[in-house]
């Protein structure tokens, strides 16, 4: 597949690293001419120019692209990119720059099918640092839920316990379940909690200590966040 990236940054280089070695092909635009200059000099095709300029993203392939990220700093040029790009057929990924952008994209945006803000996801590790190994957030999905992954410790009061004695509180889910060691799957009632087990759960940010209280126990730290698997 091909795709266009709009922005040169650390998002924009990162996203095109990660695409490319998947073996897809990736044109970034760039306005910076010493940017480009290096990314030229290291084998990156990239074209020169304003991501929110049409010609410029022909010259980039648009035409015969399968989607368009626009994760430039500019949240005026990544929406007027995405607006051209859709006008072409292509997929359209969108840099927010800030909360309430997001809210109001994921809302009203007709032009745009996802919407990422790469800030959260900073916060979301140094949330983890802050929880600490029996429970590491794996991504928000609004303001007050979260998916979070759960590890039963020897303090977790239903250790032993069934998944079908598990009561979480009424506004969280149980998504994934998985033995010590083993993959994620999808939960099974029968399946005993025990140490190193661990769940998946989308939780209410107000329920969370709740749901830690549950499914690990009052005051356990099984590893240091980031060591969970």
């Amino acid at each position: 597949m091909r795709f266009v990236i709009v922005g040169a940054g650390r998002v924009g280089m990162r996203t095109a690293r990660v695409v490319r070695e998947e073996g897809h092909t990736v044109t970034l635009v760039e306005p910076n001419r010493t940017t480009v200059d290096r990314l030229r000099d290291e084998g990156v095709d990239v074209v020169e120019g304003d991501g929110s300029d049409e010609a410029t993203l022909l010259e980039a392939g648009l035409a015969d692209a399968d989607g368009l990220a626009a994760l430039s700093g500019s949240f005026e040029v990544n929406v007027l990119a995405c607006m051209i790009a859709k006008g072409h057929g292509c997929r359209t990924v969108l840099r927010a720059t800030s909360e309430s952008h997001e809210e109001v994209l994921r809302a009203y945006a007709t032009d745009v099918d996802e919407v990422v803000y790469p800030e959260r996801l900073g916060a979301i590790v140094a949330k983890n640092a802050l929880l600490g190994g029996s429970i590491r957030a794996i991504a928000d999905v609004a303001h007050h839920l979260q998916v979070v992954e759960l590890t039963v410790t020897d303090e977790s009061p239903m250790h032993g316990y069934s998944l079908s004695e598990l009561e979480l509180p009424a506004d969280c889910r149980l998504l994934a379940f998985g033995k010590a060691g083993a993959e994620f799957g999808l939960p099974d009632e029968d399946h005993s909690l025990e140490t190193g087990d661990r769940l998946v759960a989308l939780v209410d940010f107000d329920r969370l200590a709740d749901v830690r209280r549950i499914v690990v126990g009052e005051h356990a730290h099984a590893a240091l966040a980031g060591d969970a698997a």
